[in-house]
């Protein structure tokens, strides 16, 4: 008895990935030299100032001055009314151009943040790749989309006005301990 078989072909349906990361880039002109605006943004101190809404402290690793290569600092703040912790890294340090801290430990699934520097004549131009997923899957990803994109634009716009503020005038001597 001879077999026959059917051969059936499945039409490859290529569906958008669930687990991709969701990206805010956020591009802000300071008024100052590209190594005024990278200390500051290094500054633990300036960080906790800038986001003082969410009264977000450093509680463990480096807590205050600057953070330098392979640094860890967790954070607690509160976020929606609820107190969170985050660990992060700083896993790349190039001086002054650009440096990248990863959370090792904290509500993300992941999140990864490039701060990048570039001169632009007599002012800098910082530039925010802020990469972040959240827990549970689907819900997590609707969650990143409906809420946690924006919160998060906001987040990292208000402290970049903050970095600003002080770059564009003397107080970022007070922050660097510069008298």
């Amino acid at each position: 008895m001879m077999k026959t078989y059917r051969i059936i072909r499945f039409k490859k349906i290529h569906l958008k990935p669930l687990f991709i990361l969701t990206r805010i880039e956020i591009q802000t002109k300071i008024n100052a030299p590209v190594e005024r605006c990278f200390a500051l943004s290094t500054s633990i101190d300036l960080h906790k100032i800038s986001a003082s809404r969410s009264k977000e402290q450093a509680i463990a690793g480096v807590t205050s001055g600057m953070i330098l290569l392979n640094d860890t600092v967790t954070w607690r703040a509160n976020h929606f009314g609820i107190w969170l912790k985050l660990k992060v890294q700083i896993t790349e340090y190039h001086s002054p151009d650009y440096f990248v801290d990863e959370m090792i430990k904290g509500a993300f699934k992941s999140m990864k943040h490039k701060h990048e520097f570039k001169p632009k004549g007599d002012h800098t131009i910082m530039i925010d790749y802020f990469d972040f997923e959240s827990r549970f899957w689907l819900l997590g990803r609707l969650v990143d989309w409906v809420i946690l994109k924006r919160y998060m634009r906001h987040f990292i716009i208000e402290r970049n006005q903050v970095i600003k503020k002080y770059a564009e005038t003397d107080r970022w001597q007070t922050v660097l301990g510069i008298q």
